[in-house]
């Protein structure tokens, strides 16, 4: 909090603008010529947040990320700003006007919302991170539609926002939390929270939650962003009961039909990669009635077709081999036709991408991609290249 109220001062501000784009390999020698001029602890401030804004830039786009204020924890655990904005829109989509935003970190889904047009109460309990929060609504102009208060979100009364979003602290001291009741707070709270709201709710969650831990009265979705998996969102006063998988950018959208799960069949001519998503929310069938195409291996998410369909919701391959697992008969064949750029690709098999391609040596000016899997259950390599 101390370094934040020396950045947002005239001399914090200027200074940061100074050092904005330095590169980390200067950096000591910058701060030791800034430390003439200015305080020790203002120059490690400034020089450290430019490097937090630097990290911001993937998330946040290099407009924001050069205005907005960070802390590690916040860069690390912010949601993508894409993501954040579609979510924001289906809200706003849904009638919601306001809505309490509790463990709004850095504010990430603050701003979202109030561009959406939504007034915001945003709620975090550590010092640091709410004045970020409160900088960053400054910062982007918005400091009109959000609220920012530190406090317990469990203290928090949200009786007067049409809708709550909760984002839970998923990240201990020993890492990654798996258990949704470890989470600060418990999920079952965020739910009962949610449960509460007038009119709707959103949870961000991991995307790996179990399919039986989503309550029934919940829609669930899970959102990959560029064909990165990025959260699960649990929705309340939507559809109880819906699954889907987004995929930005687009949106682009597959809902459940409670398919069964599609029949293995022998290697066809193409090999359909679903995208994470469509994995995670257990939308495989959906993609495979799609293709009219079904699995290699009833354990495994690759879908294989006859024909060439064009689909968002998975990557085409077209296979020139299929080969039981044999490490020599595939450097012989990549050898044979002057394979070079090798991507290995693997599901349902043990063996390492990198430990492959050390054994194989691709040398030559061709591409191809090596799918190790298994096919029917007996390990397997599929050898193509993209549709």
């Amino acid at each position: 909090m101390n370094d934040l109220a020396l950045l947002l001062t005239p001399e914090g501000r200027a200074l940061l603008d100074e050092v904005r784009d330095t590169d980390p390999a200067r950096e000591l020698a910058v701060a030791t010529r800034l430390r003439r001029e200015h305080p020790a602890q203002l120059v490690s401030a400034a020089l450290g947040q430019a490097r937090l804004r630097q990290r911001a830039v993937v998330k946040f786009g290099a407009e924001d990320a050069g205005r907005m204020f960070f802390t590690p924890n916040g860069v690390e655990q912010s949601t993508r700003a894409s993501v954040a904005a579609y979510r924001a829109r289906r809200l706003a989509e849904s009638g919601v006007a306001s809505v309490a935003d509790l463990c709004c970190g850095i504010g990430g889904d603050a701003i979202a919302l109030a561009r959406a047009g939504i007034r915001v109460l945003a709620v975090d309990r550590d010092p640091a991170t709410a004045a970020a929060a409160r900088a960053n609504a400054e910062a982007l102009g918005l400091a009109g539609l959000i609220e920012v208060r530190e406090a317990d979100v469990t203290e928090v009364d949200t009786a007067g926002y049409d809708a709550v979003f909760v984002d839970p602290a998923r990240r201990g001291g020993r890492g990654r939390i798996f258990d949704p009741e470890a989470y600060s707070p418990p999920l079952s709270w965020a739910v009962s929270a949610a449960r509460r709201a007038p009119r709707a709710a959103a949870l961000k969650i991991a995307p790996g939650i179990p399919h039986e831990a989503v309550p029934e009265d919940a829609e669930s979705e899970w959102i990959s962003d560029g064909g990165d998996v990025k959260e699960a969102v649990l929705w309340f006063g939507t559809e109880p009961g819906a699954v889907r998988a987004t995929l930005l950018p687009g949106p682009r959208t597959l809902l459940s039909r409670g398919l069964p799960d599609p029949a293995v069949r022998p290697p066809g001519r193409y090999l359909y990669e679903p995208d994470g998503a469509v994995i995670r929310a257990h939308l495989v069938a959906e993609v495979a009635e799609e293709l009219d195409g079904g699995l290699l291996d009833a354990t495994i998410a690759y879908v294989t077709a006859d024909e060439l369909r064009p689909t968002p919701y998975a990557t085409a391959y077209e296979i020139t081999d299929h080969l039981p697992f044999n490490v020599k008969k595939l450097k012989a064949l990549l050898r044979e036709r002057e394979v070079g750029n090798l991507t290995v690709k693997k599901r349902g098999s043990a063996v390492e991408p990198e430990e492959l391609r050390r054994k194989v040596k691709p040398q030559g000016p061709h591409a191809a991609t090596v799918f190790l899997t298994r096919v029917a259950g007996a390990p397997a390599m599929l050898i193509g290249h993209p549709a």
